[in-house]
């Protein structure tokens, strides 16, 4: 079986996952084999996997009519052969859109969020990897409730393993239901009732469109900032996150990644309303939309990643709160260091994931020996956001981490734009970040406990299993 191992497991694997199944395979041999015949593969087959290519198929024959950009922008050539591998990978195309606020604080984003549904006459689309009815969410679900009164239609769609382990979580199904909202749990794992998933293989997606006319992306799960936790909430300790609402034609493409996740999981084909929308001024700003996850096998979030970073000429932000790059995308932010590149790196000074946690660490050494500055948000806060700036150029933000799961193992949704103003609201919260953050310096780092180095490493080795 050992011999069975070393010539199967590295096949269409990345190096370092290779290695780590191997070590465990070979040295645990009773633990490894059941581990990786269980969830030893980074991807899906099957329905999924043929949905989710028809989808994209369907997605670049319908958009074949438009050009590679819109009309009135000029990115650079690089940035120009991105958003052609996006499209590509995705079958999104990039295009007109408008960046209509940035939102922070939950109670602000869940009522700007609100304030959206309560102004829909057609539908609303809602799909959030955690869901909890609570006294912050009140005010969304609310809304949701008297949408359906007034005849709206909303469709809603949660992560089972995501969402069910919160307080009340019956009731919070039963509450759905009776406020008359068609909901569906994604990837579920009901193995009594013929439904089973790999565990491992998550919806990460956190998105909302209101009949087509206005859509939210970001990292915004729709819970209390404590997560319903008492002793979070003594403690002060709080997520940090960041949402973007958007208007005009890339909504589209929002509510494309959610019409594929309802057919995968509910069978239901929706047709898209053509929404009278605010003309979008030529050139205003230029917005991409990138799904990824385990139906993608060519990890389009990862090679944008890694592209984006190549292109850096002068400075790059990158927020984080679970940072586990693989192989080529530490190379590349390494290699930008390297070339002078400014390289800041926005990180949470606890994790709320213990091996994640650990295993980022283990990467901050050859960070700061590159010249990356990596700065920490001070506990007991969790930082949640996830964006990314290049230059003055392009911006990024999403649902997706820099992580091995989210690359893999996670569906993920994520905006990319340029041109308008979303890189410098970006930036504006990056500097936020940074006024309340420490910056760690090697000296620092050189000075931190062997024991705690040595755990670092095992629990990298452990999140490249995959």
């Amino acid at each position: 079986m050992k011999f069975f191992a070393v010539g199967t497991v590295p096949e269409n694997r990345r190096p370092s996952s290779s290695s780590a199944w191997l070590l465990l395979i070979l040295f645990l041999p009773f633990v490894g084999f059941p581990l990786y015949w269980l969830m030893g593969s980074p991807y899906v087959h099957g329905r999924r996997r043929q949905v989710q290519a028809q989808a994209n198929h369907i997605l670049a024959e319908r958009s074949s009519h438009l050009p590679l950009v819109p009309e009135g922008v000029d990115p650079s050539p690089a940035l120009t052969g991105l958003l052609r591998q996006n499209r590509q990978l995705t079958g999104m195309p990039c295009v007109d859109g408008r960046v209509h606020a940035l939102h922070d604080d939950p109670d602000e984003t869940f009522g700007a969020m609100a304030a959206a549904i309560d102004t829909a006459r057609y539908y609303v689309n809602v799909e959030f990897y955690i869901m909890s009815w609570d006294a912050t969410t009140d005010r969304f679900f609310t809304s949701l409730k008297d949408a359906v009164a007034r005849g709206v239609t909303v469709r809603l769609l949660l992560d089972h393993l995501g969402s069910r382990k919160y307080a009340d979580w019956e009731g919070f199904q039963k509450r759905l239901t009776l406020a008359g909202i068609d909901w569906h749990l994604m990837m579920p794992i009901k193995p009594l009732e013929g439904r089973w998933r790999r565990p491992d293989l998550r919806n990460h997606r956190k998105l909302l469109v209101v009949d087509g006319d206005v859509a939210f992306v970001g990292s915004h799960n729709v819970i209390g900032p404590h997560y319903g936790s008492e002793t979070n909430t003594r403690i002060g300790r709080a997520w940090h996150d960041l949402s973007v609402e958007l208007r005009g034609e890339v909504v589209f493409g929002v509510e494309a990644v959610f019409a594929t996740d309802w057919f995968i999981e509910t069978g239901q084909m929706l047709q898209a309303r053509k929404p009278v929308q605010d003309p979008v001024d030529p050139g205003e700003c230029a917005l991409q939309i990138i799904p990824s996850g385990p139906g993608f096998p060519t990890e389009p979030n990862l090679r944008m990643f890694v592209s984006l970073i190549h292109m850096a000429n002068r400075k790059i932000a990158i927020t984080s709160p679970y940072f586990v790059p693989d192989e080529s995308l530490l190379a590349a932010i390494t290699t930008a260091a390297y070339r002078g590149v400014e390289v800041e790196l926005f990180v949470g000074e606890e994790a709320d994931q213990f091996l994640v946690g650990h295993a980022q660490r283990s990467y901050y050494r050859t960070l700061l020996e590159a010249g990356v500055r990596i700065h920490r948000y001070p506990a007991p806060a969790v930082l949640h956001a996830k964006y990314l700036t290049v230059d003055d150029e392009v911006g990024v933000i999403g649902s997706s981490n820099m992580d091995f799961r989210s690359f893999a193992l996670t569906y993920e949704v994520t905006l990319l734009g340029f041109g308008g103003d979303l890189v410098k609201r970006l930036q504006a919260n990056d500097e936020l970040y940074r006024s309340v953050s420490r910056e760690l310096t090697l000296q620092e780092w050189e000075r931190e406990p062997w024991r705690r180095r040595y755990l670092d490493n095992v629990c990298r080795l452990t999140a490249a299993l995959m």
